[in-house]
């Protein structure tokens, strides 16, 4: 299977990703955001980071790169696009994903294990998983997840919630939440469920003498349903 990862200025987990693809199967190549054409791939990630600095809105700059209108069109024709931290911002941003990511509810950056509870599991990123419950880390300052309350109920009726915080045991509630998120929600789907934007990062979580290896579930798992 073939992935591509998008690098931009600012980016910082470009790196990771593509150690975490490559290890678990998949040929990875890294495309800078200026260029305009994708390599052929099975899976376009929006990495994690800081892309221009987050300067106006997290993701707005980079939501306008060269590369992104690719990006939108491979989405549209049913292409898996994966965005974690800021590629969620940025997914928000391009109107691929419903919603926002505001500033953290407590106003600070959030850097910490975390907890989240798999929703929805009939699509590819999620279907077959070994583990409903995922340790995974966090690592931002606007990852509070907002919506409209119709836009939270076309979610909820459509199971385009993807991933929930949760403590040890999944239960969700406002002690298990870091950030403000509604609803505790750390990541979501558009509607065919092609698209995933998640504040958790699996890739950091892929060995567990260093980190931890629930993430390596994640990887595995979408390797395993793009074959």
């Amino acid at each position: 299977m073939k992935s591509s990862v998008i690098i931009f200025p600012g980016s910082n987990c470009d790196r990771d990703m593509d150690v975490a693809l490559n290890k678990f199967g998949f040929k990875n190549k890294m495309v800078w955001h200026g260029d305009v054409n994708l390599p052929k791939s099975d899976l376009i990630v929006l990495p994690g980071g800081f892309s221009y600095g987050d300067y106006l809105r997290c993701g707005s700059i980079a939501g306008k790169s060269r590369i992104i209108k690719s990006v939108i069109n491979f989405a549209n024709s049913g292409g898996l696009v994966l965005g974690i931290c800021n590629g969620f911002q940025i997914l928000t941003e391009t109107g691929l994903l419903s919603g926002v990511l505001q500033q953290n509810k407590n106003l600070e950056f959030i850097c910490k294990n975390v907890f989240v509870k798999v929703g929805d599991q009939k699509n590819k990123y999620f279907k077959n998983i070994k583990k409903e419950i995922l340790e995974l880390h966090i690592a931002h300052n606007e990852g509070n997840y907002f919506c409209s309350l119709d836009e939270l109920k076309s979610i909820q009726d459509n199971s385009q919630i993807a991933v929930k915080y949760c403590d040890a045991n999944g239960q969700s509630n406002e002690a298990s939440n870091p950030n403000g998120a509604l609803n505790n929600i750390a990541g979501v789907f558009n509607k065919k469920k092609n698209i995933l934007g998640m504040m958790p990062h699996p890739e950091r979580m892929i060995d567990k003498y260093l980190s931890g290896e629930d993430g390596s579930f994640f990887f595995e798992n979408l390797l395993g349903n793009l074959k």
